[in-house]
Parts: structure tokens; sequence; C-alpha cells
């Protein structure tokens, strides 16, 4: 079997996940790390047995990779991979691709342009629920989707937000809860319903001692007319995610792991004109689904990059499709924190204003408690 030959670019968190990951992932050979911080990337290079660069310009330029992961702070996603790509790589970035809209477009365009496989690190598509959800949807099951429902509590503590000078700030991350834990759901949300046209946000720091949101709350339609509403934040337990999609011939639901679609006899639109009964309403049935058991990994995501890069795979999660969480989280933040409604496609020459503005604002922290750990509660 064929490896692709990976290096990571940023090794202070997930990037170290990923390289214990990529032992378990056949198709994959980790050949190099790189991160800023000289003593923690010597130590991760000596831990796997792989050269260790401080530049990643010289890693990619190196010739050791054909392929590289990019797990730094998200800032510098769309800089890093771009050069990759213009030189010759493909790139695995993680979540979110990019932190305004504007990078988002130009990390797609360089990928149209050179013909490189391009891909995000959002795994959770590959849950069973979803990959269902989604077959239903496309196969017309729901018909025209009617209203949408997101709701999708995190929890985070201070001591959380304490653990890296980065975290929770203009300057370092580009936001809150919307831009670190939120896109996972935000681009299942995406990928089921679409991409809303208008937002009108609010959106407060209600806990904790950031300067970035960690609560939001936000009204949606879409072009069909349809209404949405979501909701998420870092200041609630337990975190149980709330989705509802309800179309003309259906809906499907999901609390927590339990995933339900039921049926109409007739679709609702059909009923209502031509039903002559008083109180009559469309009779609905729960179907009987079979959901699969999938692999929701890091390392599905992993492996299904370097299939794409040897056999031409299809990606679970292309980095098009990144841009449409970063559309959703840009709006969400214009919107809520200048006080008005905002459409789709975001103004992109506003957005980069606004972020310039907020990132002129941004203080840095005076009691930060570091600490690198890689979430154990997700599925490597």
């Amino acid at each position: 079997m064929k490896k692709v030959r990976i290096g990571i670019i940023g090794v202070g968190g997930m990037g170290q996940g990923h390289a214990e990951t990529m032992k378990k992932i056949e198709e994959a050979e980790l050949v190099a790390v790189c991160d800023c911080n000289e003593n923690r990337v010597k130590e991760v290079a000596q831990k796997h047995g792989v050269e260790c660069f401080v530049d990643y310009r010289k890693l990619i330029d190196s010739g050791i990779a054909e392929a590289i992961i990019v797990a730094t702070p998200h800032y510098f996603h769309p800089e890093i991979s771009i050069y990759a790509m213009e030189h010759g790589l493909h790139v695995l970035s993680e979540k979110p691709i990019s932190v305004t809209v504007s990078q988002a477009d130009k990390m797609v365009e360089a990928s149209k342009k050179t013909g490189k496989v391009f891909s995000v690190m959002y795994q959770m598509r590959n849950k069973g629920v979803f990959i269902v959800a989604k077959d239903l949807i496309e196969k017309g099951h729901l018909g025209e989707i009617q209203r949408t429902l997101l709701i999708n509590p995190w929890y985070r503590s201070q001591a959380y937000y304490d653990s890296g000078s980065w975290r929770a700030t203009w300057k370092g991350e580009g936001g809150g809860v919307l831009i670190n834990q939120a896109p996972h759901m935000i681009d299942i949300f995406t990928m089921l319903a679409g991409l809303p046209r208008k937002f009108q946000a609010k959106v407060r720091t209600r806990l904790h001692n950031i300067e970035v949101e960690d609560e939001v709350s936000v009204l949606l339609e879409y072009e069909n007319g349809a209404w949405g509403y979501y909701y998420t934040c870092t200041n609630e337990v337990p975190c149980i995610p709330y989705l509802e999609i309800a179309g003309d011939k259906g809906k499907i639901t999901l609390y927590g792991d339990t995933f339900k679609f039921f049926s109409t006899s007739v679709p609702i639109s059909e009923f209502t004109v031509k039903n002559e009964s008083m109180w009559a309403s469309p009779e609905t049935k729960e179907e009987q689904l079979n959901i699969p058991e999938t692999d929701a990994s890091h390392g599905s995501i992993i492996r299904n990059f370097c299939r794409a890069i040897t056999d031409g795979e299809p990606l679970v999660a292309p980095g098009v499709e990144g841009l449409k969480s970063v559309e959703f989280i840009n709006a969400c933040l214009l919107s809520g924190l200048r006080n008005k409604p905002v459409e789709t496609p975001v103004n992109r020459d506003e957005y980069d204003n606004f972020i310039r503005e907020m990132i002129e604002k941004s203080k840095g922290k005076k009691t930060v408690k570091t600490q690198i750990q890689t979430d154990p509660n997700i599925k490597k």
C-alpha cells in the first residue's frame, strides 16, 4: 500500500493528537513536525522519530512531505495552506479553515488553481446519523425545507480559557465559542439545510472573563423564505445538541444520540389547501431507520485525505465546504456585534475591516496558566 508522507505544522495541541492518530492509519506516514516553539517540536520529533522544523516554509520546501496537516491557531491556517498548495503539497486543515471569509476564498482559489487536494477536519460528517440525514434530504424525503433549529451548547471553564495567551482573544483566535467550539455542528447544520441568507444575531460575553463571545443567539432566514434559529454557548451543561429540520413532507430531529425521521402521508402544502375537514391534519409516521455504525474520528478524515491523494477517493470534508461554516460564523459575529441584520455572502471588505478593528482593541492576558492538552473527549 502506498503511504502518503505527511508533515504536521503546529504541535501545541491537536497536532500532537494527530501524530498519535497517524500510527493507526495504514495510508499515512508521519515524516516531519513543525512548531515555532523549538523545545516542544524537538521533543515531539524525537518521540516519533521524525524530522523537525521551526519554520513551516522549510518543512514544505524540504521535499520530505507530499502533504501537510495544519494544526496551528486559526489565523495561520490560510498563510500556511496556500504556501503549501502553491509549492506542490496537499493540505488537510484543522477547523475552521480561516478566521475570515476573504482568507477562506483565497484558500479555495489556491486549491482550484493548483489542483491539490484540500480537506478540512470535519470528522462529524462521518457519523451514521448525519450520513442518513443527508441522504434523506438529498433524496427529497423532507420536501422543501420550511424551518431549522440548532441548539448546541458547550462548556468551558475559566481554566480552559486561561490555558493559552491566544485563547479567547480577537488577536489570537478571532472570536470565541463560534470559531472554536461551534464549527463542527455549524458545518453539519449548513451541510444539511444549506447556508442561511439572512442573520439577525445577539452576541455577548455572559459568564467568562474573556474579550470574545461565550453566548450567541441567531434568527435565520433562508433563500426560499424558511426561518431558523441557532444558539450556542460555553456556559451550559449537559452539552446535548438539539437539531430539527422541518420540511413540507417530513421532519428530522436529533437530541443527543437519538435521531428520528417523521414522514407525512401528504405534503403539508397540498393537504392545507385540499382538505375540507376543520380539525384534520396530515397523518405522520415515524419511519424506522437503519443507522450505520461508522468511524467518525480524526483518523477517518486523515485516511480519506490520503485515499483522495492516492486513489482519487471523494473527500468527506472538502476544503471548499469549509467556506460555509466560516461564512456562517462571520455573519453571526458581524450581525451581533454591529447590531444589524447581515446577509450572505458576507461583505468581505466589511468583515476584514471589522476584524482589524477588533484586533486593535484586543488586550493581552494578564493571567495565563499554560496547559498543552488535547481534548480527551475527542475520538482520534
